[in-house]
């Protein structure tokens, strides 16, 4: 296309926040809600996540793409990375936009639409090996800071593959929170993943439109995307 509560453990904003231990709970300001959470690094920082034409993303880069032969790529450094917390409970999470832009994969074009990801089983047939990714995941989680159930964060794709998202290029993936009751991987961004899909290949909207809003924010994406929002 992720804890309980765990997001205590994530601080806001981008790469350059500096950090330090604490022994007990700290309280994470999102937008709208504080989350105590387990020991943490220290801090609080409030960011709310942008709506309507501004959450429409400045550049999503391209990725190197599909490989036969994929190899394990190099995460952030351990705790670079900052969660965007916009409400803990129903785990609606977005990643540090410098860490996690997104990145798009270049066999995916207006032009091979058909061919790519309007073709049934184009996504599995792209995916790297869980041997490659499992080792990515546990570099990520590192990057993240993320202390919750590994069972429940998906290392997911920001830009999915299925909206033409690279399939291993780090810039593309993020140890995703889901909400404080899940007990899989499955998570409302997979809805709006599903939904963005249909609406590129039934020609709705366009490939770049919905590449620029679910690496954006994907709780808004949607309502950006069909022009819903403010």
């Amino acid at each position: 296309m992720l804890v309980g509560l765990v997001l205590g453990s994530v601080l806001l904003t981008g790469c350059t926040s500096t950090t330090t231990d604490a022994p007990g709970p700290v309280p994470v300001t999102t937008a709208g809600a504080s989350v105590a959470g387990t020991p943490t690094p220290a801090g609080t920082v409030t960011a709310p996540a942008p709506t309507g034409s501004a959450a429409v993303a400045a550049a999503v880069v391209v990725g190197p793409g599909p490989s036969g032969t994929y190899r394990v790529q190099a995460q952030p450094a351990p705790g670079t990375c900052h969660y965007r917390v916009l409400d803990a409970v129903a785990g609606s999470v977005l990643p540090d936009p410098v860490c996690t832009p997104g990145a798009r994969n270049p066999a995916v074009t207006p032009a091979t639409l058909r061919t790519t990801i309007c073709r049934s089983g184009y996504s599995s047939s792209i995916r790297p090996p869980e041997r490659i990714t499992s080792t990515e995941k546990a570099a990520s989680i590192k990057a993240y800071a993320y202390t919750g159930n590994r069972r429940v964060v998906e290392y997911d794709h920001l830009i999915s593959l299925e909206l033409g998202g690279d399939p291993n290029d780090s810039r593309n993936l993020w140890p995703e929170p889901n909400s404080a009751t899940a007990t899989t991987f499955t998570n409302a961004k997979d809805a709006v993943e599903n939904r963005l899909h249909t609406l590129v290949c039934s020609g709705t909207i366009t490939l770049a439109a919905a590449q620029d809003v679910i690496a954006s924010n994907w709780t808004t994406a949607l309502a950006v995307a069909t022009g819903t929002s403010s």
